[in-house]
């Protein structure tokens, strides 16, 4: 009984980190490559994210002393490994803010009315006075927070059903089946996750792998589920915010429900990452609170004021970009960690250059045409 409640305890570490505000956008990408072909990419991604992950998984295990991504890409690649690897971090958590910041202003807006521009800058004063203030009750409240998606997530399926209509769903077209890459990347990513999963499971480390497994799954489940009725009941009418073209369609009661739903999971997202970046510089690079506060909110602030306001385009490249070289460089470690091991592992993946280098190319690919699109 033990087992199995601390077994669910580290699953719901990585199901918590990995679903968020980006099940809002997959709708929109996968409807304009098709939803066929844009399912069969979410599983062809979720391999890949699920593969680094348990390769992440045996980093961790074979590692005595506890650290997060920088810090393991430190010790395996030296501080040239331990800069890209916060580069790309950063990158992540900046472009998340500011996709939040967006779709809070379209979600708010399709609630009452008005711009879209002006809500996003009100919720933004808020959210901003909230991380100074440093709600650590966010973080706690994550793993409730998981769990009040899940029931939406269904509530909106069985509600969506009697709107469903299957031509929607018919279409693939195989030369659009990867504008959906990066805002899938971008939400099925949780590496992140992995080091605090394997503190959950101290004494009981053989359970990493399984816990990897399960709590990489359950996410490709509900994003396939939700896409599917989003997708079959809106269609053309799909919208960035995928809550506010559902409620178009299936009237004023889903307008509600679906768009204080995003409104509650991007406001949680934007909570959770700006406290963990402004504590990243705070504790980490030891600058005063105040200016690891103003260093968090003001970037996605000013390029949001740039003009920069493209929800989906925003969480598409941070996925492409920074999950990329998030991958590559787990990869990198991996081989590494391979010699260099502290301890033996609770599991062990076969060591194969060959695949990390298949990875990589693809993530390397993923980088070039994120750019290319942008």
């Amino acid at each position: 009984m033990k087992d199995s409640k601390v077994f669910f305890e580290a699953v719901a570490v990585l199901v918590g980190t990995i679903i968020g505000a980006g099940v809002l956008g997959i709708p929109y990408v996968v409807y304009q490559s098709g939803f066929i072909g844009g399912a069969i990419l979410m599983a062809l991604i979720s391999v890949a994210v699920l593969i680094m992950n348990l390769y992440l998984g045996e980093i961790v295990l074979s590692t005595r002393t506890d650290h997060q991504l920088t810090g393991y890409a430190e010790k395996y690649l030296g501080k040239t490994g331990k800069y890209f690897m916060f580069g790309s971090v950063v990158f992540g958590f900046y472009g998340a803010l500011l996709a939040y910041l967006i779709g809070e202003g379209q979600a708010l807006a399709a609630l009452t009315g008005g711009s879209p521009l002006v809500y996003s800058l009100i919720f933004f004063a808020f959210a901003a006075l909230l991380v100074f203030i440093g709600l650590t009750v966010i973080k706690k409240a994550e793993f409730l927070l998981t769990l009040t998606i899940l029931f939406i997530v269904i509530v909106i399926f069985f509600w969506g059903l009697g709107y469903l209509d299957f031509n929607n769903l018919g279409e693939f077209n195989l030369a659009k089946i990867l504008i959906p890459y990066g805002v899938i990347f971008f939400s099925v990513s949780g590496a992140s996750a992995i080091p605090e999963l394997r503190r959950v499971l101290k004494g009981k480390e053989r359970l990493v792998k399984k816990s990897i497994v399960v709590g990489t799954a359950i996410p490709f489940v509900v994003y396939v589920i939700f896409t599917f009725i989003v997708v079959g009941v809106a269609g053309f009418r799909v919208t960035e915010v995928a809550t506010v073209g559902l409620g178009e369609v299936m009237g004023r009661s889903m307008i509600i429900f679906g768009n204080l739903f995003a409104f509650f999971t991007m406001a949680t997202s934007f909570l959770t990452l700006g406290l963990a970046l402004k504590n990243t510089y705070h504790f980490d690079f030891k600058l005063k609170h105040g200016l690891s506060w103003f260093l968090t909110v003001s970037l996605p602030l000013v390029i949001f004021l740039a003009g920069l306001n493209d929800f989906v385009k925003v969480m598409g490249t941070v996925g492409a970009i920074g999950g990329g070289l998030e991958g590559i460089l787990i990869g990198l470690i991996y081989l590494k960690v391979k010699s260099q091991r502290e301890r033996r592992p609770e599991y062990e993946l076969p060591k194969s250059p060959w695949l990390v280098f298949l990875l990589s190319l693809i993530f390397v690919g993923g980088i070039i045409y994120a750019i290319w699109t942008f």
